[in-house]
């Protein structure tokens, strides 16, 4: 809504609807719709297709579109081609399908947990909080220059580049890494 007609809907006394979007960045290309479930939106962001792939592989829609609520630290199609070469391919085949559903459910930590709650969590412990995951990963999240980081069980660190994503069923903060669960 234009300034202009907020201000004729403000004199006359009308309401208008945002979009449901309003609130939400947009993510791949595509309106994140609140009124929408986490695989409502994902399958519309151009930048998560491969996640979207290892959801389906992994028999994971249902849950993901289910009550929740869920938060989901969602790697883009950049975080999963920084993994070595024919690593998602390989996780993508039936045999692998626990795997794919344990490194899936790493990136799942139960209840909507929204940036200000994460970096609260940080503040209060000194810089690093543990984050558990619906998977069985415990991965550390910490800030570092107005950014929140999660380092995975490997030692690897994802950076948090959208956060706040908001869904019927929970929330999606978009990183940029794979996390992986301790081997």
């Amino acid at each position: 809504m234009t300034l202009s007609t907020r201000i004729l809907a403000a004199v006359m006394g009308l309401t208008f609807a945002a979009p449901a979007f309003a609130g939400n960045p947009m993510v791949g290309g595509a309106a994140m719709y609140e009124t929408k479930n986490i695989i409502e939106n994902a399958v519309n962001s151009a930048d998560h297709t491969t996640l979207v792939a290892a959801v389906t592989a992994a028999g994971l829609v249902e849950t993901l579109s289910g009550a929740g609520p869920f938060t989901v630290f969602a790697p883009t199609n950049e975080a999963f081609a920084k993994l070595p070469a024919g690593t998602v391919e390989n996780l993508l085949k039936p045999e692998n399908k626990d795997m794919l559903t344990k490194i899936l459910t790493c990136h799942v930590v139960a209840g909507s947990v929204v940036a200000e709650k994460v970096a609260a969590m940080i503040q209060n412990d000194g810089g690093k909080t543990t984050i558990a995951t619906v998977g069985g990963c415990e991965f550390t999240a910490m800030s570092k220059g107005g950014k929140v980081m999660i380092e995975d069980g490997q030692g690897n660190v994802a950076t948090v580049s959208v956060a706040d994503v908001m869904q019927s069923n929970g929330v999606i903060h978009v990183i940029d890494t794979v996390l992986l669960p301790k081997m």
